[in-house]
């Protein structure tokens, strides 16, 4: 059975506005319903790296919330920190962060609460029956809150292909010890067209690379796995062994989101937002410009099909020229142009085999 996925589109006019129909969209998906007076409700998202431009634009998260608040609940916008460091690898930079970038209790009139903790170290473990973990280590406050709205900044990525609601709740719900987890099997290689640049030394933030006999070397005793240096390396020179890390990683967020969804059974609501879709995900202290044009928000109860929903919704569009997509017909799998190598697919395919949903979807447009 398909499962309902409401779209608004970025036409607008006076007397019928985008921001009527994201109020509208959440009505008609009753997507409120999922929590109560006096619940506590977890609003999972993404604050942007400190320079980023292209994360969730805050009027939006504000309107959503104002619209949750009406049934009495209590909401709080969360996220967990880092595995790299950066300006969210702790509670009180990733706060300043997300203050920074639009997201304070003056702006958005509900606390900022950093879901695992301190140093990312509080979690909850979560018995799953998966392939690569039996419990999975989920951020403590997203998995103690009563209720959960998922918001998201649909994109490209560079280690899953496609950065979607399955990613925000999979990586972006665990903690430190269980991104980790999910990254444990990363291995970036150097090939023979490294320069000895030594950008990719700069960037990282473990140190774990170094330049020796003008070629960039990397301890993997060291390296977390992050993957960042493959987007910084201006000549493409750091790869990894994506046949197997890529689908594997996809796997193990997969289950990691399992993990999430365990406690809420009815209690999640997924808001993809499809606009200033980046090649890359929104870690990085920069954004580079969008491959297709804004598309819309989408509203569903379904992690599964709201991604599958926003991949097939992306790839309808034709490429903006000069960006990062070098095929610009429309119906053209975009995702896949700008990380040719990833097959963004397999977390779709893999969260169906674990039962969080399905990819069969009937697009409502409101």
């Amino acid at each position: 059975m398909a499962s309902k996925v409401y779209f608004i589109d970025m036409r607008a006019n006076m007397k019928d506005t985008v921001m009527d129909r994201f109020i509208r969209g959440i009505k008609k998906g009753r997507a409120t319903s999922i929590a109560r007076e006096r619940e506590l409700l977890a609003v999972k998202m993404h604050f942007g790296e400190r320079g980023n431009t292209s994360y969730i634009r805050p009027i939006f998260v504000r309107v959503a919330l104002d619209e949750f608040k009406e049934t009495g609940c209590l909401p709080f916008l969360t996220d967990t920190n880092t595995l790299y460091v950066g300006t969210r690898t702790n509670s009180p930079d990733h706060i300043k962060t997300a203050v920074e970038n639009g997201f304070s209790y003056a702006s958005m009139g509900v606390p900022v609460v950093i879901a695992d903790g301190l140093k990312g170290g509080n979690y909850e473990s979560v018995p799953i029956k998966g392939k690569f973990f039996k419990e999975v280590k989920i951020a403590s406050d997203i998995a103690r809150a009563d209720a959960l709205l998922v918001l998201t900044h649909v994109k490209g990525h560079e280690l899953t292909g496609m950065g979607g609601a399955l990613k925000n709740i999979g990586m972006g719900g665990g903690s430190r010890a269980g991104k980790m987890d999910m990254h444990a099997d990363v291995r970036p290689r150097v090939s023979e067209a490294c320069i000895g640049c030594g950008k990719c030394t700069q960037w990282c933030q473990v140190r774990a690379i170094k330049v020796k006999d003008k070629k960039a070397v990397i301890d993997h005793e060291i390296c977390v796995g992050c993957a960042e240096c493959i987007a910084v390396c201006p000549v493409s020179a750091i790869k990894i062994n994506w046949k197997w890390d890529g689908n594997f990683v996809q796997k193990r967020i997969v289950e990691y989101a399992a993990g999430v969804v365990k406690s809420k059974k009815r209690k999640i609501a997924y808001i993809n937002f499809i606009m200033d879709v980046s090649p890359q995900c929104d870690c990085y202290h920069y954004s580079d410009a969008s491959i297709v044009p804004d598309v819309g928000i989408l509203i569903s109860k379904d992690p599964v099909a709201i991604d599958r929903a926003s991949a097939d919704l992306i790839n309808k569009q034709e490429g903006i020229r000069g960006t990062a997509v070098k095929k610009h017909k429309a119906g053209i799998d975009k995702l896949r142009d700008v990380n040719p190598e990833i097959d963004w697919t397999v977390q779709i395919k893999y969260a169906e085999k674990m039962g969080l949903g399905t990819a069969k979807y009937q697009l409502i447009k409101v």
